[in-house]
């Protein structure tokens, strides 16, 4: 029922939500440089019913960005979790919790300003109010069509709201959400600027997504296997079938939408649900942010193994491991095993950038006699195994695969390979 209606949650607590991003954050990202107009970072403004967006080219320097914002207008930042380690974290969880991609962007706005028109968006939106305070106004779908709808809306007017179904002032350390299709503006009120981060998630996770990837592989297999999805149209249904002829009563009109149906009907036998699941957690586990380790995760992966250059040359490079070497998974959701033309592949996340899809899909392809290795790794998880256990045919083919895997992080070991 979670999508059905807003919700406000009152903390009274205005550091509730102290150390997950600050004002003094977003300046701290300014001033390394790193933020860039139109990529990370937006500038813009709300009045008169017009939305405007004023950002130049290049980079966001600190200079150029606090005069905008002492002007009046709003900034968005865009993927805090690229410059904050906090909330990168914090999605990583989220987005296991919700099995869909966690996403935010945070906005600053000052005293008695608003930076974007009413509109509803293709979300889950999940407001949090980190400094400040904000006026929001909630509004429900005007129409069946905009309930949980595929896409945002465009920029609205006011006259196209009616009355708000929730109107509120979030204080620090406040939670709003709104489902999908809700419109919704906030505005700050004249004595207080605001901080808010929206974290977002259930884009394009819906079962009408989903079945857009079964049912074309569905077709495909009813094609290749059954002779009745192969068979000619009738030579004249042009002449009675379309538009023009539907209030025609012709016997030759439903035996042609009888026979529609029944291949319809006919389809469900031959889609491959769990291989669309596959790829939608394929294409999941694209949109994610890599994992983030602890300190004893670090010193039992690869992101802890002590290779360095010292004394004139490389050392501790080697990655010894043995059949008595204890593994397992670092996390059950890193890796998707999918069986696919080409071959039998391996999808895994922890090479993601913490910038949405700012590299390509990792993946690893694999022999099809280590399958049966890979799902005894999310069998055993999250209990340590030793090398020797894995069911592959050779003891070098097992440690072959270790090593391969821990060398990509997907693997930890239960003992740290090597002491610096």
């Amino acid at each position: 029922h979670w999508e059905r209606a807003p919700l406000l949650v009152r903390r009274g607590d205005p550091g509730y939500y102290a150390g997950l991003f600050s004002t003094a954050d977003f300046d701290a990202a300014l001033r390394r440089g790193e933020v860039h107009f139109g990529t990370h970072l937006d500038v813009t403004s709300y009045a008169e019913g017009v939305r405007e967006t004023h950002n130049p080219s290049g980079r966001a320097l600190p200079a150029v960005v606090w005069d905008f914002y002492q002007n009046g207008c709003s900034l968005r930042l865009l993927c805090p979790q690229a410059f904050s380690p906090t909330v990168w974290h914090f999605l990583s969880i989220l987005q296991e919790q919700f099995g869909s991609m966690a996403g935010a962007n945070t906005y600053l706005t000052p005293p008695g300003m608003q930076g974007f028109a009413p509109h509803y968006d293709d979300i889950e939106a999940f407001v949090l109010q980190l400094e400040g305070k904000k006026h929001w106004r909630v509004y429900s779908p005007r129409t069946d069509a905009e309930v949980l709808p595929q896409f945002s809306s465009a920029n609205l007017t006011q006259a196209e709201l009616g009355e708000p179904v929730l109107e509120t002032v979030l204080e620090a350390g406040d939670l709003l959400y709104f489902p999908r299709g809700f419109i919704h503006q906030g505005d700050c009120l004249p004595d207080a600027h605001s901080l808010h981060i929206t974290v977002s998630s259930y884009q394009r996770n819906s079962w009408g997504d989903f079945l857009e990837k079964l049912l074309p592989a569905a077709l495909q297999m009813a094609l290749e296997e059954d002779v009745e999805f192969r068979r000619g149209l009738p030579m004249d249904y042009l002449r009675y079938m379309g538009v023009a002829n539907s209030d025609t009563v012709d016997p030759r009109r439903t035996a042609f939408v009888e026979k529609v149906q029944s291949l319809i009907k006919k389809l469900v036998d031959y889609a491959p649900i769990d291989a669309a699941v596959d790829q939608r957690a394929k294409s999941f586990l694209h949109d994610c942010l890599p994992p983030v380790l602890t300190q004893s995760e670090k010193l039992q992966s690869v992101y802890g193994f002590p290779a360095r250059w010292q004394d004139g040359g490389p050392c501790n490079v080697d990655i010894l491991i043995t059949k008595d070497t204890e593994v397992r998974l670092l996390r059950h959701g890193i890796v998707r095993l999918c069986n696919e033309e080409s071959g039998v592949m391996l999808y895994y996340t922890t090479e993601n950038s913490r910038v949405y899809h700012k590299e390509e899909p990792k993946f690893l392809e694999l022999d099809p006699e280590y399958t049966d290795s890979i799902e005894f790794l999310l069998s055993s998880y999250p209990n340590h195994v030793s090398v020797d256990n894995l069911p592959c045919e050779t003891l070098e083919e097992k440690i072959s695969l270790a090593t391969l895997l821990f060398e990509k992080g997907i693997l930890t070991t239960k003992k740290p390979l090597a002491q610096v």
